[in-house]
């Protein structure tokens, strides 16, 4: 059975379906690994790229339908789809030609954007002319061994009787099965990486880039390409929603501190690089009159001056609460060190650099304990409290955090759906509950902490009560 066809049909809401399909539309691409996730593709660190045309032959890729005895073979036709979100890696390279695209470049003066280094590092399998194969097209976008890894090592023996899985893995195949290497992976552009032409500057915003954002199990469920069947459990073992969405806040808070820390990434001259930084705490309406309006809401969890920029913690809120719930003695420690990353955010950038490189040792410890720790029918339940408890509600004061905790319940529920722990009608009838959430976060302009928080607490009781 496909991995799409046992979630619950349900689904996400189409508010923040639209806001992550418009993400991968226009980012689009994961590009080969750089120093923050060369462990990844250390085996191909050398090899060629052989293009996207070698995997496309009709007994192996290229097949119109799925229809394999073992893999699908439409894997090609699936990521060339035309229009749905399954198909936006192989167009990440086209958008580059797009009126935005060519607005962008020339804004920031890189000349023609579909040959702009800073451009091609995620909207295509960017690889040095050396390590191109014969039948390798940078204009093919981002193609499959932008995620799999560099194919000359592994193309001719991959599909031999003889070969296994962890073969294929020392010939120089990714294995993204592994969800903290999968997550590795898609970070290089979906957060960003030291690599060239993969991180998004605030100059790149300014200039009409869309913000960025992640979440491992919602991005994987929108490019998978496989079919999760007997075989491959036997091979590869089962995906578990709850693992992937936990283990990808983690990589995420450890991504983004690691950038953080470094030299060159968190200054622009004498100012921030603000790409960190929460967008909507700052780009918020501002009106003059006689009642005041606060643009700027206070957060418990963010020690800092009032008014100064936030950074931009998305995913350290939702890694606090499932370090809370699943990993006790870590995720207090996370806490304690978010804090103080905080809090050194508001003295000077040498506190703020050290709190971050302690802050993604503690991300990093999370991940490892997530991603090695066995998952049980009750840790969505516990996860979905958790995000809707009291520790954690009253941290819900920006947009971009509270996009993340709806499609965090979402993501869990159905999770449970999947598991059977919760049937298809009842978590129906409580989409409603759902639904509100969704509306809360439907767009930033519209957005309000109190209405959130009351449709977040609202729909995670309903679920709660499903127990």
């Amino acid at each position: 059975m496909k991995r799409r066809a046992a979630r619950w049909q349900g689904g996400r809401g189409g508010a923040v379906r639209a806001f992550a399909l418009a993400l991968l539309l226009a980012l689009a691409a994961v590009a080969p690994a750089g120093p923050d996730s060369s462990a990844a593709n250390a085996q191909s660190s050398t090899a060629n790229f052989e293009g996207v045309a070698t995997c496309a032959g009709s007994t192996c890729h290229g097949r119109s339908e799925g229809n394999g005895a073992v893999v699908r073979q439409d894997e090609i036709a699936t990521w060339q789809a035309p229009s749905s979100a399954s198909g936006a890696h192989s167009r990440a390279y086209s958008v580059l030609a797009s009126r935005r695209g060519r607005q962008i470049a020339q804004t920031l003066g890189l000349g023609a954007a579909t040959s702009a280094p800073a451009c091609l590092g995620c909207h295509a399998t960017y690889v040095p002319q050396s390590r191109r194969g014969a039948r390798f097209h940078t204009s093919d976008g981002v193609g499959c061994e932008s995620c799999h890894g560099a194919a000359e090592g592994w193309l001719q023996v991959h599909y031999e009787k003889a070969a296994s899985h962890a073969s294929n893995v020392r010939a120089g195949l990714v294995p993204l099965e592994d969800p903290q290497v999968r997550a590795k992976i898609c970070l290089d552009c979906h957060y960003g990486s030291t690599d060239t032409g993969q991180f998004v500057t605030h100059s790149m915003m300014a200039a009409g880039h869309p913000r960025i954002s992640f979440e491992l199990d919602l991005f994987s469920s929108l490019q998978q390409h496989h079919t999760e069947d007997a075989d491959y459990a036997r091979r590869k073992g089962r995906s578990d929603s709850v693992r992937l969405w936990a283990v990808g806040q983690a990589e995420a808070v450890a991504r983004a501190t690691d950038l953080f820390a470094r030299p060159g990434f968190g200054m622009r001259g004498m100012f921030p690089e603000f790409y960190f930084y929460d967008c909507h705490s700052c780009h918020r309406a501002i009106t003059d009159g006689p009642a005041r309006r606060l643009t700027f809401e206070t957060n418990p969890g963010r020690p800092i001056p009032f008014g100064n920029a936030p950074f931009n913690d998305e995913n350290i809120i939702m890694l606090s609460a499932v370090g809370r719930a699943l990993a006790p003695g870590a995720g207090e420690a996370f806490g304690d060190a978010s804090v103080e990353f905080h809090r050194a955010m508001g003295r000077d950038r040498g506190s703020a650099q050290q709190a971050a490189i302690a802050l993604r040792e503690r991300a990093q410890a999370l991940s490892n304990a997530l991603a090695a720790r066995s998952f049980g029918s009750s840790d969505a339940y516990q996860v979905i409290a958790a995000i809707a408890s009291q520790a954690t509600a009253p941290r819900f004061t920006d947009y971009t955090g509270s996009v993340q905790a709806v499609m965090a319940v979402d993501t869990l529920l159905n999770a449970l759906v999947r598991e059977g722990r919760v049937t298809v009608g009842a978590a129906a009838a409580i989409r409603a509950n759902i639904n509100r959430a969704y509306a809360a976060v439907a767009a930033p302009e519209t957005y309000r902490p109190a209405a959130f928080r009351s449709a977040l607490a609202s729909a995670t009781s309903a679920i709660g009560s499903l127990r």
